[in-house]
């Protein structure tokens, strides 16, 4: 996608919604590459004990797949300047899988500082599931 110009982008511009699709191999590779091995996101059983409902995705994936949708926007990952957010409830991926949609509204442009200030909604099973989430992008 190419970058976009400050002068096309105005509040009240929309993001996506885009759909990302979560599966226990997804859990698996992330857990791999980021080193962050807690049971909690691939053992069924422990999840349960535990008072999960199932394996529950890294909150840092969520938050790094709804970056994405944010990149994949702005075009190029070096524009997205601050990324924010509280996590508010778990993404539950059962066998069959799951799915985030992600979409951001424009709510600031800045010429001066050639910034976009995009509010970011996560949810999954229409429930939020990231609180307060900002990007701050370099669109210029």
């Amino acid at each position: 996608m190419a970058t976009r110009p400050l002068s096309e982008v105005s509040v009240g511009d929309v993001v996506g919604p885009v759909t990302v699709p979560v599966g226990r191999d997804t859990l698996v590779a992330y857990a791999n590459a980021s080193g962050d091995q807690n049971p909690i996101h691939q053992d069924e059983a422990f999840a349960r004990s535990v008072g999960l409902p199932d394996v529950i995705a890294h909150g840092m994936w969520t938050m790094g797949a709804s970056a994405t949708v944010v990149t994949d926007w702005a075009g190029d990952a070096g524009r997205v300047v601050e990324f924010g957010t509280r996590f508010t409830k778990p993404v539950v991926v059962p066998v069959a899988g799951n799915e985030l949609v992600v979409e951001g509204v424009v709510k600031a442009v800045d010429t001066e500082t050639g910034r976009v200030t995009v509010e970011v909604t996560t949810t999954c099973q229409d429930e939020k599931v990231l609180g307060r989430c900002i990007a701050v992008v370099r669109l210029d």
